[in-house]
């Protein structure tokens, strides 16, 4: 069997799909190593519809996506390897230690190394719960995961905290599935999930979102029976004369996605403390050379479609990398910082090239802003400026920046007007 390619990519999700597709197409000779037996990553058990509106121009489910974006992978004769797992990133030597049954131990060879590896789910362990451990507490993925593929039901009355998109769109399936959703609690003043998810989730079936709120309590012996929530103060701190008791025996956690970046770290690669993903350039590239990251692995994105145009953006970089790299020179980078109002950007490095005017630039604010200005700027020219509305911190705007002419560091700032 081959182990050494020009492109490897870790993950068979959309973003490492969409990234071996570009890469083939670039001329790469490339491999996509796949932990599951199956590739498409979480859109499998996503039988909800919503995904390919950019990408295909049309509403898809998640295995319809999947096997789109599958069928060009097998057109495009990249070589997969499933059922393995990646166990050592040695970027100095540019190789990988896998594990397979099919293949053993056995080190790859790589020129480029794509990090495609997701997000997972916070669990009960990542959030202040107090009270038992019964059983009837899921994270929404795994809830969907039962629904959906294993075609169990988990519950008959259900309380959501956290409002991120997975928990707004699996408190609409276990309406449907039969399930009384009694209430969403966020401890913010604002939801995590996209407006459209508010709208056709919680408010079409007349489920509350409580705005304020967390769970203090989990109540139950050996199945949940209810739960207390209290609304919170400014600092996220419950007050005590309002606390309610709900009864339920199903409590479901929408409480965030994490980065998979366990063997970035491993690897001796930079983490960015406000996305909690790889330190990367407009190229996607890391700190390391010859190593990219996209789709989740850098942020948690909106959307499918923007983790597939991540990866394709990745994959081609890779393919250059991999096929330029005896000529190749790494240049200075430029840094980019948050500023005002700002609570994540990608990306945090840019060097300076000429394949292209301008780059493409992602951010989320940290409030609700209706309306601000957008200005990314560095001490002696104004780089993008633009007005927009209605700001959220659940919706990534995606900004066209023009390249600087000078070395100097760049600030991005949204000024409420």
């Amino acid at each position: 069997m081959k182990n050494s390619f020009d492109v490897v990519i870790i993950g068979g999700g959309p973003a490492g799909i969409a990234a071996a597709i570009e890469s083939k197409a670039n001329g790469a000779s490339t491999l996509i190593i796949e932990r599951d037996a199956f590739l498409g990553g979480i859109l499998n058990q996503c039988i909800h519809n919503g995904f390919g509106l950019t990408r295909y121009n049309e509403e898809l489910t998640g295995p319809e996506y999947a096997e789109r974006e599958i069928n060009q992978l097998t057109r495009a004769e990249v070589t997969v390897y499933k059922n393995t797992m990646v166990v050592t990133i040695d970027a100095k030597e540019h190789r990988i230690k896998i594990v397979s049954k099919d293949y053993g131990v056995l080190w790859i060879n790589y020129t480029s190394l794509v990090l495609a590896m997701g997000c997972r789910e916070r669990a009960r362990g990542s959030v202040i719960l107090p009270g038992k451990r019964p059983a009837g507490v899921f994270t929404a993925g795994t809830a969907q995961f039962y629904i959906n593929i294993m075609g169990q039901k988990i519950g008959n009355t259900v309380f959501v905290l956290g409002s991120g998109d997975i928990g707004l769109i699996m408190a609409r399936r276990l309406s449907l599935e039969g399930c009384k959703v009694i209430g969403v609690a966020e401890i913010r003043s604002f939801s995590s999930g996209l407006n459209r998810n508010i709208a056709q989730c919680l408010e079409d079936y007349s489920i509350p979102l409580m705005l304020e709120h967390t769970v203090v309590e989990v109540h139950g012996d050996s199945r949940v029976t209810g739960v207390t929530v209290a609304r919170v103060n400014e600092r996220y701190e419950p007050i005590e004369s309002t606390k309610a008791f709900y009864a339920c025996d199903t409590l479901l956690l929408s409480v965030g996605l994490i980065p998979e970046n366990e063997l970035t770290v491993q690897a001796g690669i930079k983490l960015d403390a406000y996305t909690k993903g790889p330190v990367v350039n407009q190229e996607l590239e890391t700190e390391v050379d010859g190593v990219f990251a996209c789709g989740n692995v850098t942020f948690v994105h909106d959307l499918v479609d923007y983790v597939s145009a991540s990866g394709k953006r990745a994959g081609h970089a890779a393919a250059l990398y991999a096929l330029e790299a005896e000529t190749r020179q790494r240049e200075m980078a430029i840094s980019v910082s948050l500023g005002s109002n700002i609570a994540m950007l990608m990306p945090q490095r840019i060097v300076k090239q000429n394949r292209s005017e301008a780059f493409e630039m992602m951010l989320r604010v940290s409030k609700r802003i209706e309306k601000g200005k957008i200005i990314v700027s560095n001490d002696r020219e104004i780089l993008y400026t633009a007005i927009r509305s209605y700001l959220s911190p659940g919706e990534a705007i995606t900004l066209s920046v023009n390249y600087p002419n000078f070395n100097l560091p760049i600030k991005v700032n949204v000024i409420e007007l």
